[in-house]
């Protein structure tokens, strides 16, 4: 048993575990250890006053799954469904900027020209898959351009992006042998550009550490200092980007 182990836990200002790091709550009440997963994904642990660090530790291995997991949802495209209707003048948002539809009587796809995007009437009760792919082939280019000068940061001398839907997940990477890529989101094209560079460094620190942990936190300030201020606008305009879904 380590020195450490043996202490009371509030005799430390916070607790390292592996990869985690806890802010150490003041005495809870009870006989329970609890761990909090903050809305900015900050950890803080409570527990009664006379618990041991080991057996804090003990409890947060038994729990670094579950943590991992709500870390991950931290992360994740919340609020109620955004839901849209294919009809005059619907806006749909490009790069942080509302467009304006026009049903138009002639013509194929859609189409983003002078302000407004443009499809035809008779294609509307299609409309939201036709959004979806437009977003899909646009985003393809853009981001792919858009990531050169975050990889080269990162030691990258190219990262391929794939987009495509996530579901909830703003994107996805994982470290690999050969050429690395990241997934993105269809949606994320929706978002202002300095929001989706912070999804690009996210996506691209994955590359060097799968987990949430401090060193990760770490490379993405190393990528883009002041990073906070990105991400909790994510978070907040993150709930009024539409999913793909539609009614007639």
């Amino acid at each position: 048993m380590t020195p450490t182990a043996a202490l009371a836990l509030h005799d430390l200002p916070e607790l390292v575990v592996g990869d985690l790091v806890f802010k150490v709550a003041p005495p809870r009440r009870g006989k329970t250890i609890e761990i909090i997963v903050e809305r900015d994904a900050s950890l803080v642990i409570k527990a009664p006053p006379a618990v041991t660090v080991e057996r804090v530790m003990r409890f947060v291995a038994a729990k670094r799954q579950w943590v991992y997991r709500k870390l991950v949802e931290k992360d994740a495209l919340t609020g109620p469904p955004i839901v849209k209707k294919f009809v005059e003048g619907e806006g749909f948002a490009y790069l942080g900027r509302s467009y304006r539809l026009t049903l138009t009587p002639e013509g194929t796809g859609l189409r983003l020209d002078r302000g407004r995007f443009h499809l035809p009437a008779a294609e509307a009760d299609q409309g939201a898959n036709a959004m979806r792919q437009w977003y899909t082939d646009v985003g393809r280019k853009w981001l792919q351009k858009r990531i050169c000068p975050w990889a080269a940061r990162l030691g990258e001398q190219s990262v391929g992006v794939e987009v495509r839907d996530l579901g909830y997940r703003w994107g996805s990477a994982r470290p690999h042998t050969g050429p690395q890529r990241i997934n993105i989101h269809w949606a994320t094209l929706q978002l202002p550009p300095s929001l989706i560079d912070y999804v690009l460094v996210h996506e691209l620190a994955h590359l060097r550490e799968a987990n949430h942990t401090p060193k990760f936190w770490s490379i993405v300030a190393r990528l883009m200092p002041g990073y906070q201020s990105e991400k909790s606008a994510l978070a907040s305009i993150g709930r009024s980007i539409w999913l793909g879904t539609a009614v007639k």
